[in-house]
């Protein structure tokens, strides 16, 4: 009581270093009130003090009791550190001040805050497991600061340490919402520190050393873009002189190469280029006060052209790393450059064999064909250059016909139109020199020769899209049926497009005539598949297959759909053969298809049979299923039994949607008080002594639940709405009475009630101008109706979705002015009780103004 009644003074006082806001003392102005009490520290207070920091910061979190992706329960599950994270920060913050401000504390001995610091530092982290280090994870910035050498050298000693605790802090970074990086903290203090020239060196060093051991994850925060921000050319995160930060990446280079390779790559300028800031020291000193952000021009050439001289010195005999800089040319000052296109043209690098030099020499012609296809655009290399690039490509042009002809057969061919003014010339001059392409590697080594060709291009179907165009019945043998029963990915897609596009460029006639008498059913049944599936493809399956036609009907894959007045025909077969994610497939042709119409009923069936069908999903896009659905929906045709069972099974889709709703099951919910009730009881257990009809929670019941609570926060359509959109009031008091009388009935209705007040959230507006219909204000206005008011308001609340937060509140105080408004107006019109209830709420949005308004005045 007497240290309360102590701060409560100092409270009092002007200009007071403490703060008190809902009951939580706060120290607002830490380094002053440091000052003020230095002198009344002692040597046997910092003894007392380190004794009790090590204790506490060296506790090791429970949380890593649990796995990885259990751990955002730590909280629920009771795992939680015996010492307060108020405490833990409050400890932390006091190590750095002994350690950054020592000289308030007069009465300690010479040295004794900076040693006590130091020495702290050095016990916490001194040996630690995995499990100390992600415990202090968010306090490593501060502790740090607190005692920089002591710091780095514990982390230097750790890094060298087997098992390395950081290698175990790498496997614990969990994905998700829900996931952790539990190595943030420490790079967050490594680039805090490397703001400091004198720990610049250390903590790059660090930092690469982390970037060895990194195996990569979805987080941001990693070591390798750390060095990268520290040391970006246009925005340095550290206030070290250029020549330092030159040492920084020369000692890299030195200790982990592959690292400092990278890391020049990442500093040399781009197109597109970012940065971001790191976290600046906030306990010491280094950033002068009249130290400005940025760099001269001057500056930032000399940076660029150091980290380009270094890169291309790297790359001088490493053909990989050569052709990594090629694709940086532009970017590169013209020392660097010159350096790097003699290092190209040498005889060293023209020795290599083809395959050495393959992804050299297509990079070098990315480079002087992009040129020549822009010739009016703002060049970065001169044409001189660009020249010299061509002529080193031409010697190093591949004389295997494999490699010189790969990449014409790529998946993205916009890079190799030549003509941008005039597509349709681009992509044919492009295909005759695909097709010119195929026929010098026929000459070389046979038609075998493109088949084995395909399985190395990145696309085989444009190698089987252009031999189609001019094979001969030569070239046929080779490929069919041989290729038909190939599990090789490439050569399927390769045979695929090959018989498509010789069906195209040489008929049904070529199809008929091919000689099939020694082909199996399965060979058969593949190659019809690879046809287009239409009409006349479907009669040779009848002609070919018969009573094996099921081989074909069970593997096509219809990506090569045409829609016509055949494809009804395929749809049915597809569901005939329970194939209902492949018709739905189809059926998306027909959606999008203005001459042709929906067929509701087999739409219907396909949507239904989809839900139980053991069809493998291959690229079946489920908004498309939604897209049926709200099509079906507008078809006053199909029968809304069925309508309501597809809605059920797809509601997970349509409740993830803003712009659908399951307005068959929504609609019924509003018609067939019998529905509803079944509904809550499918959710809730019964407030009865004995469950009616009790049911064991096995994993149908729990999923129907499930269901069943996804349709009722669906459901927007207030009970006695009409089908035409008109509400009759009677209507909406007698459903609520049957309702009333069955939830009462099965131990239901707390929870009806609730649920019914929700969907009265969406009553219209009465005729005479009141904002709600004036008998659902009686009906919320009932003394029994404090259930419903409940789930008005709170529907109220949750249809507020998602939003920023205004730090001066002032959305909340809008809408506190507007439901205190609507609560007059019901009470204006004799409705108190429901005036009440929404007071309520208008004085909660107000509290929580007020709230957000103190919060952001910290």
């Amino acid at each position: 009581m007497n240290f309360q009644k102590s701060i409560e003074d100092v409270l009092q006082g002007p200009s007071s270093p403490l703060s008190l806001a809902n009951g939580k003392w706060t120290v607002s102005e830490r380094k002053k009130l440091w000052q003020e009490l230095g002198s009344s520290i002692f040597d046997r207070h910092l003894d007392a003090l380190q004794e009790c920091i090590i204790i506490v910061l060296s506790e090791r979190d429970p949380q890593f009791d649990l796995p990885p992706e259990d751990r955002y329960l730590a909280q629920i599950q009771g795992k939680t550190p015996k010492y307060s994270s108020e405490l833990r920060k409050g400890l932390a913050e006091t190590l750095a001040l002994l350690g950054t401000n020592s000289e308030a504390l007069i009465n300690c001995s010479h040295n004794k805050p900076e040693n006590t610091a130091a020495l702290s530092v050095r016990k916490i982290l001194e040996n630690k497991d995995w499990v100390l280090w992600g415990s202090l994870n968010d306090l490593l910035p501060i502790i740090a600061e607190a005692a920089p050498g002591e710091f780095l050298d514990a982390v230097d000693n750790a890094l060298q340490r087997i098992p390395c605790p950081f290698d175990e802090l790498f496997v614990q970074e969990a994905g998700g919402i829900m996931g952790r990086n539990y190595l943030a903290g420490l790079l967050w203090a490594l680039e805090t520190l490397a703001w400091d020239a004198e720990y610049l060196v250390q903590a790059c060093m660090i930092l690469g050393d982390l970037a060895t051991r990194d195996p990569g994850g979805d987080w941001a925060n990693r070591p390798a873009n750390s060095l990268t921000t520290i040391l970006m050319p246009w925005l340095p995160q550290t206030i070290a002189s250029i020549d330092k930060r030159t040492v920084a990446v020369k000692t890299l280079q030195s200790e982990v190469p592959q690292i400092a390779w990278d890391l020049l790559l990442s500093l040399l300028p781009k197109r597109h280029q970012t940065s971001t800031h790191t976290p600046k020291p906030s306990w010491r000193n280094t950033i002068p006060e009249d130290w400005e952000e940025g760099v001269s021009d001057s500056e930032y050439r000399k940076q660029v052209d150091c980290y380009a001289e270094l890169a291309v010195s790297m790359a001088r005999n490493d053909i990989g790393k050569l052709t990594e800089l090629v694709n940086t040319l532009e970017s590169l000052p013209q020392s660097p450059l010159d350096k790097l296109l003699d290092c190209l043209a040498s005889k060293a690098i023209r020795s290599q064999t083809d395959d050495q030099r393959m992804e050299l020499w297509n990079s070098l012609t990315s480079v002087f064909v992009e040129h020549r296809r822009f010739p009016e655009a703002e060049k970065t290399l001169s044409d001189k250059i660009v020249s010299r690039i061509e002529d080193i490509a031409t010697k190093l042009a591949p004389q295997n016909p494999f490699n010189l002809h790969r990449r014409l057969f790529v998946e993205n061919e916009w890079d190799l139109y030549e003509d941008l003014e005039n597509l349709d010339e681009a992509r044919k001059k492009l295909e005759c020199r695909r097709q010119q392409a195929l026929r010098d590697i026929i000459a070389d080594t046979g038609t075998e020769g493109v088949i084995h060709f395909s399985e190395i291009v990145e696309s085989p179907r444009t190698v089987g899209d252009s031999l189609g165009t001019f094979a001969s019945p030569e070239d046929d043998m080779h490929v069919l049926p041989a290729m038909l029963a190939t599990e090789n990915r490439k050569l399927g897609e390769f045979t695929a497009q090959f018989i498509q596009s010789s069906q195209r460029n040489r008929g049904w006639i070529w199809v008929d005539q091919l000689d099939r008498s020694d082909w199996s059913v399965t060979q058969t049944s593949q190659f019809l598949a690879y046809l287009q599936f239409t009409g006349e493809t479907w009669r040779r399956v009848t002609d070919w297959l018969g009573k094996d036609e099921n081989k074909y009907w069970s593997r096509v894959v219809p990506v090569f759909v045409r829609p016509d007045s055949d494809l009804g025909f395929g749809i049915d077969k597809l569901l005939e053969y329970d194939r209902p994610n492949a018709a739905i497939a189809c059926l998306r042709m027909i959606l999008y298809e203005k001459d042709l119409t929906l067929d509701s009923q087999q739409c219907t069936r396909a949507l239904l049979a989809a839900v139980h069908s053991n069809e493998k999903l291959i690229g079946l896009d489920l908004s498309l299923v939604v897209q049926f659905i709200e099509a079906l929906q507008d078809d006053s045709s199909v029968d809304p039994g069925e309508l309501g069972n597809i809605e059920w099974a797809y509601l997970s889709l349509l409740t993830l949607r803003q712009d659908v709703s399951p307005k068959t099951l929504s609609n019924r919910l509003a018609s067939d008080p019998v529905f509803f009730c079944e509904t809550i009881r499918s959710i809730y257990r019964s407030k009865k002594k004995v469950e009616l009809n009790e049911e064991s929670d096995s994993q149908d019941r729990v999923r129907v639940a499930e269901n069943a609570y996804r349709l009722l926060n669906a459901w927007n359509i207030p009970p006695g709405t009409q089908t035409n959109g008109t509400f009759l009031s009677d209507k909406l008091i007698q459903w609520l009475e049957q309702v009333k009388q069955a939830c009462d009935e099965s131990g239901h209705l707390a929870h009806a009630l609730i649920h019914v007040g929700e969907v009265l959230y969406f009553a219209p507006a009465d005729s005479k101008g009141l904002w709600i219909h004036d008998e659902v204000a009686k009906v919320l206005n009932a003394r029994d109706a404090e259930q419903m008011r409940t789930g008005f308001n709170t529907k109220v609340v949750n249809s507020r979705g998602a939003f920023f937060v205004d730090p001066t509140g002032q959305p909340e105080r809008d809408l506190s002015k507007k439901w205190r408004q609507r609560a007059d107006d019901v009470e204006n019109a004799g409705y108190q009780r429901f005036a009440v209830s929404l007071r309520a709420l208008a004085e909660r949005y107000y509290q929580e103004g007020e709230r957000i308004v103190a919060e952001h005045k910290k």
